[in-house]
């Protein structure tokens, strides 16, 4: 089955980056069905215009000004981006830049166009978009991938995931020189799923130095797996910063690069909770202005955290993600102690309960279902 997604098409020539299998090709296919499509995966177009991008400017000479031409993969020939430059210039052609890494576009040293094409995302499916088949068992167990979630199945197609992206992503595109290492992070950096990132220690447990340490996470960012999501340091002196924490893309990926497929455990499924509510914030942010910046919260002084905190405008809006099925006032811990913070306007808890309600200190406790419905009506601020 397939999935309308909630991407809207811009205006003008854009860049809209996401992982293998999240949907770039066939959402491109389904919003722009006449637009001249130019996949860099087949081998025989890729040598062509790697040889001499050159060639690009005939391929579209027969495109009208104004008109769409969809470019997939295009991170394979950073060069062509410089046809593309001045096909939007001299000719006013408008491009669909689809990629899964963002890594060869900045080592080349591009600048995205300058300006001339804007940056999207996409994500895996949101609730939204799945519908009446959203289940959140289903997806924090495999992910909402679509090319797992439509799967037969789903468990097959997420073991073979992870190789795909080392064949794919890594190995063919020499990202790492040292692959066996890289082998050895991948399900180190999967633990640390919605956990501060500790390089050292990281770099003790794989057995590499700090500094591979340090590349192989920029690679997993790049490559668009992870998010580093970093504190906020408002008033913090340098010696008390914190590390930003890590987050997955999706939750069936990061179980497959454990290798845990089985049901999700107690002690997992907190963290996949928060990391999926994470993807939501970020899914929904694409589309309409919901922050300018997000941060979590975890002041030196205090033993507690926030997972995280939303700014706009000057205003703040503190989320915390819990996976607990049974409301206690316990999960407002952090809520709690961030009341003071200036320009804070909501505090919001959102659990796998059922009760929607307001505490009497204006704690607003939100069910998942309750939460969605905030981001669907871009109601999630007062």
């Amino acid at each position: 089955m397939l999935y309308s997604r909630i991407t809207r098409l811009p205006a003008r020539s854009f860049f809209l980056f996401g992982v293998r299998g999240v949907g770039k090709s066939w959402w491109a296919r389904a919003t722009l069905p006449d637009a001249p499509r130019f996949d860099l995966l087949d081998e025989a177009l890729f040598h062509d215009l790697l040889a001499d991008p050159s060639l690009f400017r005939d391929l579209v000479s027969t495109v009208a000004p104004g008109d769409w031409v969809v470019i997939d993969e295009v991170q394979r020939v950073p060069a062509l981006l410089n046809e593309v430059h001045r096909q939007i210039e001299e000719r006013g052609l408008r491009f669909a830049l689809l990629g899964s890494s963002a890594r060869k576009l900045k080592t080349a040293g591009t600048n995205l166009l300058a300006g001339r094409a804007v940056r999207k995302s996409m994500y895996p499916l949101v609730p939204r978009e799945l519908g009446a088949d959203f289940n959140l068992d289903d997806v924090l167990m495999y992910g909402s991938l679509p090319v797992v979630w439509t799967a037969d199945s789903r468990r097959e197609v997420l073991e073979s995931y992870t190789q795909l992206y080392l064949r794919e992503e890594i190995r063919a595109e020499a990202v790492v020189r040292n692959l066996p290492g890289f082998v050895r992070f991948l399900p180190i950096a999967a633990l640390l799923h919605g956990q501060a990132v500790n390089v050292a220690g990281i770099a003790r447990d794989a057995g590499v130095a700090r500094t591979t340490v340090a590349g192989y996470l920029d690679v997993l960012e790049d490559t668009l797996l992870t998010w580093r999501l970093p504190a906020f340091e408002a008033r913090l002196r340098v010696r008390e910063r914190r590390r930003p924490k890590l987050y997955w893309v999706d939750p069936g990926v990061v179980r497959a690069v454990k290798r845990q497929l089985g049901p999700v455990s107690a002690e997992e499924r907190g963290a996949l909770f928060e990391g999926w509510i994470l993807g939501l914030l970020r899914a929904h942010a694409e589309e309409r202005p919901m922050f300018d910046s997000i941060h979590y919260w975890a002041p030196a002084e205090s033993g507690t955290e926030v997972d995280f905190l939303l700014r706009r405008d000057g205003e703040h809006l503190a989320i915390e993600a819990k996976a607990a099925r049974r409301y206690n006032t316990a999960l407002l811990r952090g809520l709690r102690a961030i009341e003071d913070l200036p320009g804070l306007v909501r505090r919001v808890l959102v659990h796998d309960g059922r009760r929607a309600f307001r505490t009497e200190d204006g704690i607003d406790v939100w069910p998942v279902k309750r939460f969605l419905e905030a981001l669907r009506t871009d109601g999630l601020w007062p």
